[in-house]
């Protein structure tokens, strides 16, 4: 039988876990969405990571297109041997300076190829920001709708709560059986159960959000109410960075395919030098220069390698044009299935459950409804509202999709 002693102890514990999340509130730091994504954008260890990575290809570029080094050379000969070669007297001083010649386009070649990748890591740079832009929009929503769930939780623990109330006394007064009360007792306890569930997910989602920009455990209290609105733009699926990036990835193996046939061509190293005679103390000047035979080594196998990379790129090309086709259609139609919803939900569905719930609830206290049937219609309101924050997240994520796509 349901027990007076316990219903305080049950109602005191739902109302501290209605108003648990104030507390927390009063030290957390308010955060819009235009917060969240420009802190992203200046903290976050993956917009470092790109920019260091657009700083290196800069500097590989740079190295590409310089000249090799002269080299100088100092070589004795005729010294320490037999006969009038036994001291220094008739040794041989050669002092040269030598310049290896890139022939066959290598140094263009070479920095053609410095300079594509510069442009790949550029874009990757550009996807990066993107990529990080989308995830917060996303996470945002993600904690919004984690928050409006703890509010329907709450507000659900509340009526709840009630409820049990009036069950309670209507059994004292002998309107309704014991089990009436028994049942609303445990309905009671069990959305209690669902507000520390909603807490835990509400906090978790405003951790995942913070992480974006590199911090762990900063409290922020979300002061968007509800998602902005946001206008569409049209997306052509050929210049979404994805293909951008395919498409300079296809670039830069080209250029090394250039790259490595220009490789595989031999170089001209000139030399120019003075030699010294001791023995007669005259000197003369030396030249020459020296040439690889490519025999055996043309570089082909770095050539076919390239050939390959190359063809793997034009098949990625391929691909990322149509998966932003389908990203692209994916993100629309989830869009417009996603409003068509909210437009029921928000103007039909809600607003009933909301009446059938008041309606039942003063019928169950004038002893016109059973409990059972209060029951049924707060789980529907419950339902409704549900899917109502279920159905402005879709909407959030399907234009954070959109706006991705056209990201540049």
């Amino acid at each position: 039988m349901f027990s007076r002693l316990a219903r305080p102890a049950v109602f005191g514990a739902v109302a501290a876990l209605v108003g648990f999340g104030a507390p927390l509130r009063a030290f957390a730091e308010p955060v819009t969405l235009a917060d969240a994504l420009s802190r992203a954008q200046t903290q976050s260890p993956i917009v470092t990571a790109a920019q260091a990575s657009v700083t290196a290809a800069e500097g590989r570029a740079r190295q590409a297109g310089l000249m090799p080094n002269p080299e100088a050379g100092l070589q004795a000969e005729n010294f320490a041997g037999s006969g009038p070669y036994g001291g220094f007297g008739s040794t041989e001083t050669t002092l040269t300076v030598s310049q290896r010649l890139e022939l066959g386009g290598k140094r263009r070649t070479r920095a053609a190829a410095a300079d594509a990748e510069v442009d790949a890591a550029r874009i990757s740079f550009a996807m990066a920001k993107a990529d990080l832009s989308q995830e917060v929009t996303v996470r945002y929503a993600e904690a919004q709708a984690s928050e409006d769930r703890l509010v329907l939780a709450r507000e659900t623990a509340q009526r709840a709560e009630g409820l049990s109330s009036v069950a309670a006394t209507l059994v004292e007064s002998g309107r309704e059986p014991p089990l009436r009360a028994l049942r609303a007792e445990a309905a009671s306890r069990e959305a209690a159960a669902a507000v520390i569930a909603a807490e835990a997910e509400a906090l978790a989602a405003r951790r995942a959000l913070v992480s974006l920009w590199g911090e762990a455990n900063v409290a922020v209290e979300l002061t968007d109410v509800a998602p902005a609105e946001r206008k569409t733009t049209l997306v052509d699926p050929g210049e979404t960075l994805d293909v951008r990036l395919a498409r300079a990835e296809k670039a830069t193996a080209q250029a090394v395919i250039d790259r490595e046939r220009a490789a595989g061509r031999p170089d001209l190293t000139v030399q120019a030098g003075v030699r010294r005679f001791e023995q007669t103390g005259d000197s003369a000047v030396t030249v020459g220069f020296t040439a690889p035979i490519p025999v055996l080594n043309r570089n082909q196998g770095n050539v076919a390698a390239a050939r390959a990379d190359a063809t793997a790129a034009e098949a990625k090309e391929r691909l990322a044009l149509v998966r932003s086709v389908r990203t692209i259609n994916d993100a629309e139609a989830s869009l417009r299935a996603a409003d068509a919803k909210l437009a029921v939900l928000d103007g039909k569905i809600v607003p009933q459950a909301q009446t059938a719930v008041d309606l039942s609830r003063k019928g169950f206290e004038a002893g016109k409804f059973s409990l059972l049937e209060v029951l049924d219609a707060q789980t529907a309101l419950t339902a409704a509202r549900t899917d109502l924050i279920a159905a402005r997240l879709d909407r959030a994520k399907a234009l954070a999709a959109l706006e991705r796509a056209a990201a540049q």
